[in-house]
């Protein structure tokens, strides 16, 4: 037969059990990593225009604490990184973020979370919906490397604060 001390013993340990199994739930909830979100950079040739947005993208978000994964890829890329692109990133303290230029496929466009197209047609491409933004202003950096570096500073700032002011 149970006394009522064995009653209460018996009470407060179910409690005790209940309390933590609610505080590991909570800690596994806060503990567990959130999916960093993947950015892809998208230009006609994967040589200039996205290896640019791409290497800035990187060092800011790094710079401001943000996790995220970056490629750059193109829609029907040259052999090579643009020379002029690759002098300048180098001269600037970039890495270049692409060692030869990759075809953009239906599996980076399903993986990423925020898909920017630098001046290139995405029509007929699998993009899914919410995710593309277009940043067709932005000069060819063979043409005009001054304009389409400012361009893209400025652009791939503003989408860093954005994804920032989300994650808070």
């Amino acid at each position: 037969m149970q006394t009522t001390s064995d009653r209460a013993r018996l009470g407060r340990r179910w409690v005790v059990a209940v309390l933590l199994a609610l505080a590991g739930a909570t800690l596994s909830a806060q503990t567990t990593p959130r999916k960093a979100p993947q950015v892809l950079f998208v230009c006609p040739h994967g040589a200039g225009k996205s290896v640019l947005a791409s290497a800035y993208f990187q060092r800011l978000a790094k710079e401001k604490g943000l996790n995220v994964r970056v490629e750059a890829r193109g829609t029907e890329p040259d052999p090579h990184v643009s020379p002029k692109v690759a002098d300048h990133l180098t001269k600037n303290g970039y890495p270049i973020p692409v060692e030869t230029p990759q075809k953009v496929t239906p599996d980076d466009l399903a993986s990423a979370d925020i898909v920017i197209s630098l001046g290139c047609d995405v029509h007929g491409l699998p993009v899914r919906a919410g995710t593309l933004r277009q940043w067709d202003e932005v000069p060819g950096p063979g043409e005009d490397l001054a304009g389409a570096d400012a361009a893209i500073q400025r652009r791939v700032a503003a989408l860093v604060d954005e994804l920032l002011h989300q994650a808070k």
